[in-house]
């Protein structure tokens, strides 16, 4: 008889503990201890952690790729739409070679000069009336003016607001040109 399916009474006689279950309803020895091994390894599988293992921390990255590729459309549509952006009206700008180049940072005062009359960022002044306004612009503080003139015109046109520039004291007063292109 085997010693782990018996149990030894008392008086010394073995009792068989299988004894009460039917020989149909035993499972064999090698059934029983697979049966045992699964119950094990799915126990070591889906059991629960001991209380001082801590979970694995949450993944908190951001991901960035979107982000770089809306960046990227948008400084495409600023390098794009920038060079088309200018103050004043609509002119031709006379050409020059080797001019020297200053970047327009929204301070300076644009009059442009046209064939039908002077404008002061986009409204129309009438030339004899250009000091006066252009006197209130400096009176908030010094600040240059750039004049954009229409390669169509006589000099002597230009020269009537210039003028009225000097007369209306402006500190510093800029031609606008275009440089050639080779």
């Amino acid at each position: 008889m085997n010693l782990d399916r018996a149990a030894q009474r008392s008086d010394g006689l073995e009792v068989d503990l299988d004894a009460s279950v039917p020989p149909s309803t035993r499972k064999p020895r090698r059934a029983q201890d697979a049966a045992a091994r699964k119950r094990k390894k799915r126990h070591k599988i889906h059991g629960r952690r001991p209380a001082d293992v801590a979970p694995a921390p949450a993944k908190s990255e951001i991901n960035v790729t979107p982000l770089v590729d809306v960046v990227l459309v948008l400084l495409i549509i600023f390098m794009v739409v920038t060079p088309m952006l200018h103050r004043g009206v609509d002119l031709e700008l006379p050409v020059t070679q080797h001019h020297g180049k200053r970047q327009d940072t929204g301070e300076q005062i644009v009059v442009s000069v046209r064939g039908d009359g002077a404008y002061v960022e986009a409204d129309r002044v009438e030339v004899d009336k250009l000091a006066g306004l252009i006197e209130k612009e400096l009176k908030a503080g010094a600040r240059p003016v750039n004049v954009r003139a229409d390669r169509a015109l006589r000099f002597g046109e230009v020269r009537k607001v210039l003028e009225q520039l000097h007369a209306a004291g402006a500190p510093m007063v800029n031609m606008e040109t275009q440089e050639t292109k080779e």
